[in-house]
């Protein structure tokens, strides 16, 4: 072949090859469409952990389709406060959330069940039961008459049991005293002789300092630890057992996640539960040298006693059974949870408990 005809039939495959590619621009358009989608946060940027499991999940979602598929991430306050965030999604004031559905639990305790209730599962059995359990579906089933679609979006794992301003030994040590504390915890510990507080966060200090309350609980070590609480109210307990593994929750205005492409409904999934790991890892990672440095600061670090927690937990029960009683949805999902409790505890209690116990002790040796 001369070099002429070859140029000639080179050309025409060259020709060939950009027409196929500009032929193929629009099927990739059509299939990765541009998305702009605004989310209201329950936090405020401050939390560099839980809110920025949102901006996580908006940049998943924007690597993954080449910029078209875009979440703008709006802190608490900017658009709606943060306990609205939910509202502000149903409405369709805002595509998504990104929010604790215990935030809610005032209009249903049905709404805390796919976060976290008082003594039910830790992180992992939370993921267990909603990634497997069918817990994501219970909670969705409830989540539609509301409007939305909630996805597991982040977890801090089990929390501290809060800052008191005194020594809390026994029961008796809890009568009078006022805390702030979320909602349905509070309803729990009320029974107990404690006044449950509503308090933003960003009030907690002062109403601390001044004693005009008496304690309070936030979150874990490294989020307590931007407020100073050890400053006016030294002793630090453990473990708040009404969030052994809160689940955050991604929530989306369910007909603007219906009219998703089916890609991007897979994709927005797929990076919701890398959020949901990314957030843990993020907490797992920054808690040790945060407690650390609050013990190191003045922190009296302490176990709420076994009469405390076993106090707490027979009132729980009695709370859950009224629910149970009352609420059919509750029943439902409450029973899911339990039955797997039971199942998850049992297993834990054998390969995964000796094996933290016998390197704690190491620890504790100094052989770590």
């Amino acid at each position: 072949m001369d070099r002429r005809s070859f140029m000639k039939k080179a050309g025409v495959a060259g020709a060939g090859a950009a027409a196929s590619a500009v032929l193929a621009a629009p099927a990739l358009a059509q299939s990765n469409p541009k998305i702009n989608w605004r989310l209201a946060s329950s936090f405020p940027k401050s939390l560099d952990t839980i809110y920025g499991g949102a901006e996580t999940l908006a940049k998943y979602l924007s690597e993954a389709t080449d910029g078209n598929f875009q979440i703008q991430v709006f802190a608490a306050g900017e658009i709606v406060p943060g306990l609205q965030a939910a509202d502000a999604a149903a409405a369709g004031t805002v595509e998504a959330c990104h929010t604790v559905g215990y935030y809610y639990w005032g209009k249903d305790p049905v709404w805390a069940l796919g976060s976290a209730v008082p003594f039910a599962l830790n992180a992992r059995g939370m993921n267990a039961w909603q990634y497997h359990g069918g817990g994501i579906d219970l909670y969705n089933d409830f989540l539609a008459n509301q409007g939305l679609v909630g996805l597991p979006a982040g977890n801090t794992g089990v929390q501290m049991g809060g800052w008191f301003r005194k020594e809390i030994k026994t029961v008796a040590d809890l009568q009078g005293l006022k805390m702030r504390i979320g909602g349905f915890a509070g309803k729990i510990v009320e029974r107990l002789g404690v006044v449950p507080q509503q308090i933003a966060g960003g009030d907690i200090y002062p109403a601390l300092e001044k004693g005009t309350i008496d304690a309070a609980e936030w979150t874990t070590p490294y989020d307590d630890e931007k407020l100073g609480f050890y400053k006016v109210a030294p002793y630090y307990y453990y473990p708040g057992f009404w969030e052994g593994g809160p689940t955050v929750h991604a929530m989306f205005n369910k007909a603007a996640f219906e009219s998703l492409p089916k890609n991007y409904q897979s994709l927005l999934r797929t990076a919701c539960q890398a959020t949901d790991a990314n957030m843990l890892q993020k907490y797992d990672w920054l808690n040790p040298p945060a407690i650390k440095r609050l013990v190191g600061a003045g922190a009296k670090l302490a176990p709420f006693s076994q009469e405390i927690l076993s106090a707490c937990f027979d009132k729980s029960n009695e709370v859950y059974a009224e629910m149970e009683a009352e609420n059919p949805t509750f029943k439902k999902i409450w029973e899911s949870i339990k039955a797997f409790r039971g199942e998850y505890y049992l297993n834990a209690q054998i390969a995964e408990y000796n094996y933290d116990t016998f390197m704690m002790i190491q620890q504790r040796s100094e052989k770590l």
